[in-house]
């Protein structure tokens, strides 16, 4: 019986596992929930995603950082090997001959002083070779557009990081869903193998009699001999698939391949039909991706909204507080007192004029990009309802092929049964029997396949519908 695995092989890379566990190996017993918190825990993906949202909430405090105090404070001193020579009118000569020429004072001769008409400049030096300065300042935002909108934005970026992770676990979840259940299905191929090689055991045993008493030929036995050898190569064939299975949902999981995985869970047509085809209500919201695109909108108008409050002014209240002191040598630590005191107190109001309309720009663009939202909810809206419909009917096709090939399995069984007695009370054939045994695994073969579409089907479906 041939069963195709496409989502094993595309998950896991190798060509056989062992299941049996090494003494030194971790043992798991799993439920299909216990996988599935092991996945919370362990996959990669889903980790990342966990740590995006912490990103989030630091990248949320460097906001909140913006609207709180600034406290900055500074020491440092200069040192100047040649003071900065300045040259300025000699104002010091021509205050000194209007002090003369007021007082009437006359000059050797009896003459009285008369000033000249240009006194020259005078040079000199200001400042000392050694300065010293301590400082703080503090810069409070009292209103700033830009910034009240991204405060008001930090609660919807972690819900937004949040909703990347649900939808990230609902991927893995339904990735797991469908391959556990697989491998539970597979307990089911392996049963009717092991029930067919059980049978042809019989069958040989048998023949072998028959042949031994003269009523049955050499060629039977042989034929029975094949017919048994390539349904034991088949059933390790379908082992090595499981054990590829295996791999393929621990990689799924995060678990290490060394450690050994047995599934507790088990799954018949009861469970898989489950009555859930009779609520086809849904809605959109119920879906993961769905509401993680409406939270993208919800960010998009907050671009907006930050852009159009950028036109308002901008307040900052300012204040230093400093102390200066001024040395002809470098004793800063060695003397008290003269060091002056410098403070300020300031309020600063930005008040946005021109930009050459960089902001008109910038609006315009994050209006675009809201309108494209609004587009991709519209389109996602459109995939859901075709998404649910077509699951909808895979699923309950699925479940009408699901019964009629386990009918048309018993009957198979029940026919296989009615010739091998007609074999052995020599009213039949070997070739009757021979095609009676390949009806029975053709049906057991589309019985397993039913099984497993029924299943893929099952979870595709609540996946749609928001319910997984």
């Amino acid at each position: 019986m041939k069963i195709k695995y496409p989502l094993l092989w595309l998950l896991a890379i190798g060509s056989s596992f062992s299941l049996k566990a090494q003494n030194n190996e971790p043992m798991h017993a799993f439920s299909l929930q216990q996988c599935l918190d092991y996945a919370h825990k362990n996959n990669t993906q889903i980790k990342n995603a966990l740590l995006n949202v912490q990103i989030q909430q630091q990248i949320n405090r460097g906001v909140t950082s913006a609207a709180l105090p600034q406290i900055n404070g500074g020491i440092g001193t200069n040192y100047y090997p040649n003071v900065a020579v300045q040259s300025f009118p000699n104002f010091i000569a021509a205050a000194t001959y209007g002090v003369l020429v007021q007082e009437g004072v006359k000059n050797g001769a009896g003459n009285p002083i008369v000033p000249p008409s240009d006194f020259g400049y005078v040079q000199a030096q200001f400042g000392t070779p050694y300065n010293a300065s301590a400082n703080v300042s503090l810069t409070q935002i009292l209103f700033d557009g830009q910034v009240f909108v991204g405060l008001q934005a930090r609660t919807t970026s972690i819900q937004y990081q949040q909703k990347n992770v649900e939808v990230t676990e609902e991927n893995i979840k339904a990735n797991i869903y469908k391959v556990y259940y697989q491998l539970v299905v597979s307990k089911t191929q392996i049963s009717l193998l092991d029930a067919n090689i059980e049978r042809f055991q019989k069958l040989l045993h048998d023949t072998q009699e028959l042949y031994k008493n003269g009523f049955a030929e050499k060629l039977d036995v042989d034929k029975t001999s094949v017919q048994l050898a390539n349904l034991q190569t088949e059933k390790q064939k379908t082992l090595n698939s499981i054990a590829v299975g295996y791999l393929g949902l621990k990689m799924l999981m995060g678990m290490p391949v060394k450690d050994s995985l047995i599934l507790t869970d088990n799954i018949n047509d009861d469970i898989i039909k489950d009555n859930i085809l009779n609520d086809t209500a849904y809605q959109y919201n119920n879906r993961k991706d769905y509401q993680y695109l409406e939270l993208v909108k919800k960010l998009n108008q907050y671009n907006v909204k930050r852009y159009q409050m950028s036109y308002l002014p901008s307040v900052t209240l300012s204040g230093s507080f400093a102390k200066q002191a001024y040395r002809g040598k470098f004793d800063f630590f060695d003397r008290k007192g003269d060091w002056f005191t410098a403070s300020a107190i300031g309020l600063n109001i930005g008040i946005p004029i021109f930009d050459g309309f960089a902001k008109d720009a910038k609006i315009k663009q994050s209006r675009l990009e809201l309108k494209q939202t609004d587009n991709s909810l519209d389109n996602l809206k459109l995939f859901i309802d075709n998404d649910v419909k077509t699951a909808q009917l895979n699923f309950a096709s699925a479940l009408q092929t699901l019964n009629f090939q386990k009918k048309n399995m018993e009957l198979a069984e029940t026919v296989y049964n009615q010739t091998k007695k007609k074999y052995e009370v020599g009213t039949g054939s070997n070739s009757e029997i021979t095609a009676a045994e390949t009806d029975l695994k053709t049906a057991q073969t589309n019985y397993i396949s039913a099984l497993y579409d029924a299943v893929i089907a099952r979870v595709d479906y609540l996946k749609a519908t928001g319910k997984l």
